[in-house]
Parts: C-alpha cells; structure tokens; sequence
C-alpha cells in the first residue's frame, strides 16, 4: 500500500487472500469485499515492523465510514488492535486466545485472525492449530457470502 497505493498489495496480501480462498480479482471487487484499516494514515516505521495506527482514527472514522456500508456480513478482524477495538472486553486474554476462540464471535459477524504478516510466521510455526483449523473455518465463511 505505502508504495502501490494499493491496500494488501504484499506478500501479508497474497497470505491474507490464500486463507480467505480469493483471488485478487475477487478480493477487490468492492461488491464483495471492503477494507477498512483501523489507520487511515501509514503510522511510520517501528523498531520491529510498522508502528500501531494512530489511536485517534478508529473512533474518529470507523463509525461513520461502517454507516456507508449497508450490507456487512462477515467483518475479519485482522490483528489485536481490531480485536481490542471491536471486541472490547469479550476477547480473550491473549490474541493467540481470542483467534483461537473465532467462533464464540462469528454469530455476532466477527471472525478474528492474525495479521498475515510475514513478520508473524514464528507465531504461525508455533500456532499449527490456525492454519489447519481456522484457516478451513475462515474460507467456508467466506464462501458463504462472496
């Protein structure tokens, strides 16, 4: 996106659509899907990958901008500071936790997972369980809608 102006236009793009089961075509049609970042601006570069988005842009924007989307069906919460946002005090005490436990939230249109971040393949070598249990979950519910 930095460069491209594209959103998940990267590789954490490319992992992001092999879980959900699209193509990129699919991806961005806008009839099917909307990206909604909890930052509407790059927050900078941290010591261990992208600083976290800026804390006044999701109270700012998210309830304005999910008003013009009339027809949400499934909302992927991707990572912890969508998770805190939009689960609050019903995640659990870890992400780990809390990705684990998608489907206590999947009645309510959530479905939390892990940012898809080349950068979080150590959390995947140590969590086999996401790939072969949530990943299945994640693309049947996908399927469902799209």
């Amino acid at each position: 996106m930095k460069t491209s102006g594209v959103p998940w236009n990267d590789a954490s793009g490319e992992r992001l659509r092999n879980w959900l089961g699209v193509t990129p075509k699919q991806f961005y049609d806008e009839s099917k899907f909307a990206i909604v970042p909890m930052g509407f601006c790059y927050p900078g570069r941290g010591k261990s990958g992208d600083k976290p988005p800026r804390s006044e842009c999701a109270p700012l924007w998210h309830d304005r901008v999910m008003q013009t989307l009339p027809d949400v069906r499934l909302t992927l919460l991707i990572g912890a500071y969508a998770q805190a946002r939009y689960l609050g005090e019903g995640r659990r005490a870890t992400l780990s936790e809390t990705v684990s436990a998608c489907h206590d939230y999947i009645a309510d249109g959530f479905l939390p997972v892990v940012h898809p971040s080349p950068r979080n393949g150590i959390w995947l070598r140590k969590n086999p369980w996401f790939e072969t249990e949530i990943v299945p979950h994640l693309r049947t519910e996908v399927a469902r809608w799209i």
